[in-house]
């Protein structure tokens, strides 16, 4: 199982180193055995110590205090007056009325006296209409206007005969008629083939002579011979040495609690690789080693010369360049003697006759006091014009019966009496009054301090007063994940753990008991501190451990 785990570890190494070499984000400045995560980098700060002025130099008055003595007098604690003393009234019972309400007054509403009349009332009037105003009502029979007077306008429609008139059916218009072209034969001589040049190759002759030749040139045999070989064992370079980015999981010293940024990258060194091969040497024929040396010998050999008849150009092929002359055949052919044209020809206008109404008085309006009479005339001629006439059409009336005023409403004051009943009162038979008396002086003895020497006052000089106070200033804004050199998981020993857990303790923060296991409180004060001391957070760097004093290598 432990085989298990560490092959897709492996596996899962490799594939993340794949990624990020394909990504291009990988720690700048690497090196070998070193390994490598990103933190989150807080802001940077800078303290400063200044003297700041709390309150500037003055003067103060100090003020000697006097000198006093004790001696004892008579003061006056109250002084003389007067005073009034009420002498109290004296009271009789009697029986008196006493007002419960007062007098007042109310309007009482005499209702209006109403009969019953039959008259004729307006039902809807011209222009008014009747607003109910609250009063006594009497019967009475009055006519009212049912529907107010009108007037409306009467056509008279036009009157038409029938006429006979010649009515254009297509308007008069131009056309375009095509006149063809005329031909006539022609006979004439065309061309079929242009005149044209071609060359004629003027062979070339020959005369015929007796010649020696060299049948085969000087030159020289070359005679190989075997080389001697010798069999060596070599080391052969399969693959040269390099580093390779391992991606580990860092539980014992990470401190997010998220595993995704627990992820560790390691450069780890990859040795060269070589192989072992047997091959044979070629060592050559002679005493020096190098390969084929010695190996091949070169014998000169004459030159062979012979005799032969040839055939030698006396006049060289030349070419001549001769004229074909153009050919020409007799043809018939139609050819135009007039041009087609066009000629305007005027198409003249077409009529036909129709029997249509045609309007002889236009249609009017009169005014008539009665409406017309209207009948279906079939082809009539207007002989008066339609005109209007105005009409009065009479209000509607109809008998209502209605309640009139006879007596209009009225208010009259009534005079409410107050009412009174029968109380038992105290009733005063001597007024109150008051008297004047004297009220004497009071004396007390006290003793007090008289001054024998008077104060007096000196300036001092008061130095300014300062506080020192710490600032912190912001040098460099964080907030970004930066690659940091982290401790290895196979450097975090048990000693580097529990020196971890005691610089932590020595510098106030809890890690918990000294358990050999960076948990949950250890990491919880790594954090803390990192916070603290503004040094990357999330993992144990290199920065936090040079602020714990606790060796990394």
């Amino acid at each position: 199982m432990r085989s298990f785990n560490l092959i897709l570890s492996v596996a899962l190494s490799f594939g993340v180193a794949a990624a990020v070499a394909q990504t291009g984000d990988m720690p700048p400045n690497s090196q070998p055995g070193k390994c490598y995560a990103k933190c989150m980098i807080p802001d940077q700060y800078e303290t400063t110590t200044d003297q700041v002025e709390t309150k500037g130099a003055s003067t103060k008055f100090e003020t000697t205090p006097a000198q006093y003595t004790t001696q004892s007098e008579q003061v006056l604690a109250k002084a003389a007056s007067k005073r009034i003393i009420t002498v109290p009234a004296t009271y009789e019972t009697a029986t008196d009325q006493v007002m419960v309400k007062p007098e007042s007054r109310r309007v009482i509403t005499v209702p209006g006296a109403y009969e019953t009349a039959t008259e004729q009332v307006m039902v809807k009037p011209e222009s008014k209409r009747l607003i109910a105003v609250p009063a006594t009502y009497e019967t009475a029979t009055e006519k009212v206007m049912v529907k107010p007077e009108s007037r409306r306008v009467i056509t008279v429609p036009a009157t038409y005969e029938t006429a006979t008139e010649k009515v254009m059916t297509k308007a008069e218009s131009k056309r375009l008629i095509a006149v063809p072209a005329s031909y006539e034969t022609a006979t004439e001589k065309v061309m079929t083939k242009t005149e044209g040049k071609r060359l004629i190759e003027v062979p070339a002759t020959y005369t015929t002579v007796t010649e020696q030749y060299e049948m085969e040139p000087a030159g020289e045999k070359v005679e190989t011979m075997q080389p001697r070989m010798e069999t060596v064992t070599d080391r052969v370079l399969v693959t040269p040495a390099s580093t390779k980015w391992v991606k580990k999981r860092a539980d014992q010293n990470c401190l997010s609690a998220n595993p995704d940024d627990c992820l560790v990258w390691c450069l780890v060194e990859v040795p060269a690789e070589y192989k072992t091969v047997t091959k044979q040497v070629n060592k050559g024929c002679d005493a020096t080693g190098v390969a084929n040396s010695g190996c091949v010998k070169r014998i000169p050999t004459p030159a062979k010369t012979g005799t032969r008849t040839v055939q030698k150009i006396a006049t060289p092929a030349t070419t001549r360049e001769e004229v074909i002359p153009a050919e020409y055949t007799t043809v018939t052919k139609q050819v135009l003697k007039t041009p087609a044209s066009t000629r305007e020809e005027v198409i003249p206008a077409e009529y036909t006759t129709v029997t249509k109404q045609v309007l002889k008085t236009p249609a009017s309006t009169r005014e008539e006091v009665i409406p017309a009479e209207y009948t279906t005339v079939t082809k009539q001629v207007l002989k008066t014009p339609a005109t209007t006439r105005e009409e009065v059409i009479p209000a509607e009336y109809k008998t209502v019966t209605v309640q009139k005023v006879k007596t209009p409403a009225t208010s009259r004051e009534e005079v409410i009496p107050a009412e009174y009943r029968t109380v038992t009162v105290q009733k005063v038979k001597t007024p109150a009054s008051y008297r004047e008396e004297d009220v004497p002086a009071v004396y007390s003895t006290q003793t007090k301090r008289v001054a024998s020497a008077a104060a007096a006052v000196r300036e001092i000089n008061v130095p300014a007063e300062y506080a020192t106070i710490t600032k912190r200033r912001l040098v460099k804004a964080g907030g970004f994940s930066e690659w940091r050199e982290v401790v290895c998981s196979d450097k975090l020993t048990v000693e580097k753990v529990i020196a971890i857990q005691r610089a932590l303790k020595a510098r106030g923060y809890d890690p918990g008991p000294e358990d050999n296991i960076l948990g949950k409180l250890t990491k919880a004060a790594l954090t803390k501190f990192q916070q603290d001391k503004g040094l990357p957070v999330g993992q144990l760097n290199v920065e936090t451990m040079k602020a714990l004093g606790v060796s990394y290598n």
